[in-house]
């Protein structure tokens, strides 16, 4: 029988004109630190608002930690915004291209603490610095008003990650290696070139189901 599943109760503010934001911060802490400014909510708000605890926010925040998108998707909605409008450097109206080889002008990050993403130290989740084996690369970091964020995302076969649930729809192809895709109770394994389609509201996590490297395509919808 499956297992009961629940989620915090979001308390959300009313559309806040999102599209006409202006960020002039670029660290995503930084940026979370500019919207509570904006909208005058304290760190202590924003924890019963979004459903996570203070300090978790106040590492993201002061830390640069990212355990995963679930957070950073529960703390957008929670604050009125996109969750692009955490990850974007700027914005741009028309199409956005990204090119084969530009990963340098794109949002690049990694789970975990931000000295492990410099370092590019791959074994840092064995030494307990943080680093959870996960690196995602944003593929329309510049598009505005968008509503579906698309990465590409690299999972080391030794990734620490615990399942997350939030509102919207998620789509992945995988691209190299095999993943291994646990859904609620359920678990399966995909290959290169199989793909998946789900609502993220179900805990869930993605993991090598090997000793190899993981490359995916993933889209992820989340509701305003």
């Amino acid at each position: 029988m499956a297992e009961n599943l629940s989620t915090n109760t979001l308390t959300f503010f009313p559309a806040l004109c999102y599209n006409f934001i202006i960020m002039t911060t670029n660290t995503l802490g930084q940026r979370i630190k500019e919207l509570c400014s904006t909208y005058s909510i304290s760190m202590e708000i924003l924890a019963e608002r979004s459903g996570i605890s203070q300090e978790l926010i106040e590492k993201i925040v002061n830390e640069g930690l990212i355990p995963d998108l679930a957070p950073l998707i529960k703390i957008s909605r929670a604050l009125g915004v996109r969750l692009g409008t955490l990850l974007d450097d700027h914005e741009e109206l028309g199409p956005v291209i990204s090119r084969a080889g530009e990963a340098p002008g794109s949002v690049r990050f990694m789970t975990g603490l931000p000295e492990d993403a410099v370092q590019g130290d791959k074994s840092a989740g064995q030494n307990g610095s943080g680093h959870k084996g996960l690196t995602f690369k944003a593929l329309a970091s510049d598009k505005n008003s968008r509503h579906m964020e698309p990465f590409i995302v690299d999972i080391d076969p030794d990734a620490v990650q615990e399942k997350s649930a939030h509102e919207g729809e998620e789509f992945i192809y995988v691209l190299s290696g095999i993943l291994k895709l646990e859904y609620g109770t359920l678990a399966d394994t995909l290959n290169a070139g199989d793909s998946v389609y789900y609502d993220s509201i179900v805990p869930h996590r993605v993991i090598s189901a090997n000793s190899s490297p993981v490359k995916i395509l993933a889209v992820v919808y989340t509701p305003v």
